[in-house]
């Protein structure tokens, strides 16, 4: 007999760490399926710092047990800025130990929907039922690689998500694509890797102010109070009312995420400037292949030599690539420029089956671009599967679930 759920989680990066362990803490029966951190570990270059503070970049459990605060006293570790990947994989994995300590690390092969009930196949053959499915999946998938680079091998050109490790980039030459912080990051530890490194932005580079956390008066903190995205009442309003940003209208919406950008941190000025090339507002008109080089003419009709093009090129949803969703699945999901559309519960049209994390952005804004948005999205997925399966799930759950439920803890 295949193992029965009330929720399944597919993904175990912060968003589908966080709503399993609200979940669980509701008393339901959850699994989660996915490699721990895995973006963050596999998929982010060694030496690369956050742009967030170790305050904004909390993991989610019901009774905030296990915050990064905590994490930083049980480990003896300094939360200064700007904070290394590394010491944030840390406090992830141990959020993953004391908060959601059964995490399944194999990868799901198809998610299928009969009769109000979804059935998830594993790679290894196994096959679970679940009364919801939440897909908690990160950015991989969605890799952009605009169409003009289709088609040429990865020997030439790479996402930025391609890489681990920059060290096999020494004496070469590299052209990043992008103007936003990866960009300018990456471009940073390449040239520390020892590439020729320029960098093409088709805007000018926004470079932030310099870090003042703890050092801002009284006076600049209410005219632009600490938020976890960046300092600012628009920054606050979403930390605060998370689900405000849904309710306005989708133009609206569509026009200010466009407009969200991140901009450079200011650490990374002397790391780039004098070392990097930057050739600000251009873009590739051209591009050509020759003895296994590649040769871009650019917009301004200047030419660009290199070995290797890196695409800085961000992340662009597309249901249509989560090929773990079984086609007959898809086929039912509506869709909005290939986001899927989400009520206020960031549920799908699908009944049961709901996005967090980047999939969620259209819907309820760059507060989910961050780990910012991770407690947010976490409760209120939990709340609405506790609502939906209490009373009606065919799943064993622990006595706890009815008595939760009796207590208005729904």
């Amino acid at each position: 007999m295949r193992p029965v759920y009330d929720a399944v989680v597919v993904g175990a990066g912060p968003y589908g760490l966080s709503t399993a362990a609200h979940l669980r803490g509701r008393g339901l029966r959850v699994a989660v399926f996915g490699r721990t951190l895995e973006m963050w570990r596999d998929y982010m270059p060694t030496g690369m710092l956050l742009r967030s503070h170790w305050w904004a970049t909390n993991l989610s459990d019901p009774r905030a047990d296990h915050g990064f605060e905590r994490f930083l006293k049980a480990s003896k570790r300094n939360g200064a800025y700007p904070l290394p990947i590394e010491t944030f994989i840390e406090y992830g994995l141990w959020f993953q130990r004391n908060a959601v300590p059964d995490v399944d690390e194999t990868y799901v092969a198809s998610i299928q929907h009969r009769d109000n009930r979804f059935f998830v196949a594993l790679e290894d053959g196994r096959e679970v039922e679940s009364g919801a499915v939440v897909m908690a999946i990160g950015l991989r998938y969605y890799a952009h690689r605009p169409q003009q680079y289709a088609g040429l091998s990865a020997e030439l050109v790479s996402h930025s998500s391609d890489h681990r490790d920059f060290a096999g980039f020494k004496g070469r030459d590299v052209v990043v694509i992008g103007g936003g912080q990866s960009a300018i990051e990456f471009a940073a530890l390449l040239h520390e890797a020892g590439a020729a490194v320029q960098v093409v932005s088709r805007r000018s580079v926004h470079w932030l102010e310099a870090d003042r956390s703890g050092t801002r008066s009284t006076l600049e903190r209410i005219l632009a109070p600490d938020a976890g995205i960046a300092p600012g009442w628009i920054n606050w309003l979403w930390d605060h009312r998370p689900v405000l940003f849904y309710r306005l209208p989708q133009p609206w919406k569509d026009a200010y995420n466009a407009m969200y950008h991140s901009g450079a941190t200011d650490w990374l000025r002397n790391r780039v400037l004098g070392k990097v090339t930057l050739r600000e507002r251009r873009t590739v008109a051209r591009l050509e292949v020759a003895h296994g080089r590649l040769k871009a003419t650019l917009s301004d009709g200047a030419t660009v030599s290199a070995d290797h093009i890196l695409l800085a090129t961000g992340y662009t949803v597309d249901v249509n690539r989560l090929t773990m969703i079984h086609p007959s699945v898809r086929a039912t999901i509506a869709t909005d420029r290939a986001s899927p559309v989400l009520n206020h519960w960031f549920e799908s049209s699908v009944p049961g089956l709901y996005f967090v994390g980047l999939t969620s952005l259209r819907a309820f804004g760059p507060l989910y671009r961050f780990v910012a948005g991770c407690g947010a999205a976490a409760r209120r997925v939990a709340k609405a599967i506790t609502r939906g399966q209490v009373g009606r799930s065919r799943a064993v759950t622990q006595p706890a679930v009815a008595a939760n439920a009796a207590a208005g803890l729904r």
